[in-house]
């Protein structure tokens, strides 16, 4: 196996941009607010993200995409780098999330309960 075979790949932050879904700008924002932190740079200070980088931040676009606010993110963020002492504490944290997400989805359902029973009330009355 040679050298470069081994080498973690690492991508620019146009290619992490265009995995990932978030802009430029929001990836170093997470930067900068400490969602992401270690991100390697070349020597002429561009930003290189590893896999574990997409990873993260795959966590992070499906958490903030379910409504967990950025403070909370942040604790989140930080009880990871914390180490592994803290599973309960960042299950916990999860746990409530769920809670949250569990309750709006049980609010679409209704909501979209109702748009069903219109669409079936004006198709109904054309017929």
């Amino acid at each position: 196996m040679t050298a470069a075979a081994s080498a973690p790949e690492l991508v620019t932050v146009g290619e992490a941009s265009a995995r990932t879904g978030f802009s430029i700008d929001t990836l170093r924002y997470y930067e900068k607010r400490g969602l992401l932190v270690g991100v390697d740079r070349t020597a002429g200070g561009r930003r290189l993200y590893s896999a574990d980088d997409l990873g993260w931040l795959g966590l992070v676009a499906c958490l903030r995409g379910t409504g967990l606010p950025l403070a909370e993110m942040h604790q989140f963020a930080e009880l990871v780098r914390a180490g592994e002492d803290n599973h309960a504490e960042r299950q916990a944290l999860l746990v409530a999330h769920r809670e949250r997400v569990l309750a709006h989805l049980a609010e679409v359902k209704e909501k979209l309960e109702l748009i069903d029973y219109k669409i079936d009330y004006y198709g109904e009355s054309q017929g």
